[in-house]
């Protein structure tokens, strides 16, 4: 989904590519180390469940297409936010934004709101913190004991930071510098998107 989206020129992918693409170290979470022959095995399975299709575009090496969007029942802006939550996993609304960003515009956090409700209604996009600032979503196509531990995790991360708040809070009362510093480190972020978009072009020319 995002190879067909950031390097059309490259896609669909083939057996190599998506080996390549797979253990990609950027914009994944989790990271991963497949072998050429997992990948094969869950081709297979994928192809099975008509998520994936094989095309041959004159070449000897076959291709591969996916077919998730239709599997979903989404485009634009809604096909953009699942293909980053399959990517990277549970996030706040405000990372996916910027993140989501780079497959469709976004107007606003108000804008992406209306597409996650959506989402939310048909239970492809789950809840795991309560709405609000810093909220964390996630795609709703995990196995249930892989969606309970996702829950039990993000509960034990919000433990953690809510016993750290008043350290935060010494910290801004003595004039912290880090409000200050906010607008660097989104444009930071801006940066190693951009970045991690330009060797995803490169891997994919050397690939091809």
């Amino acid at each position: 989904m995002e190879k067909a989206r950031t390097t059309p020129d490259a896609y669909p992918l083939s057996l190599n590519g998506l080996v390549t693409g797979c253990n990609q170290k950027s914009n994944r979470a989790p990271l991963m180390d497949l072998t050429s022959e997992q990948v094969e095995d869950v081709l297979i399975a994928m192809r099975q469940k008509q998520l994936v299709a094989e095309v041959h575009s004159g070449g000897r090496v076959p291709k591969y297409r996916h077919l998730g969007y239709d599997y979903m029942g989404v485009k634009g802006t809604e096909a953009a936010v699942m293909t980053e939550l399959l990517l990277r996993g549970e996030q706040t609304i405000g990372e996916l934004r910027t993140r989501a960003g780079r497959f469709e515009p976004i107007a606003d956090l108000t804008a992406l709101q209306q597409v996650l409700d959506r989402l939310i209604e048909r239970g492809l996009v789950v809840e795991l913190t309560p709405a609000g600032r810093g909220q964390m979503i996630t795609h709703g196509l995990y196995q249930p004991h892989e969606m309970e531990r996702l829950r039990e995790s993000v509960s034990q991360l919000g433990t953690a930071d809510d016993s750290s708040e008043s350290v935060s809070s010494s910290h801004r009362s003595t004039g912290s510098s880090s409000g200050a510093a906010a607008p660097w480190m989104e444009e930071l972020q801006e940066l190693r998107e951009l970045v991690s978009e330009l060797q995803q072009r490169v891997e994919a020319l050397e690939n091809r």
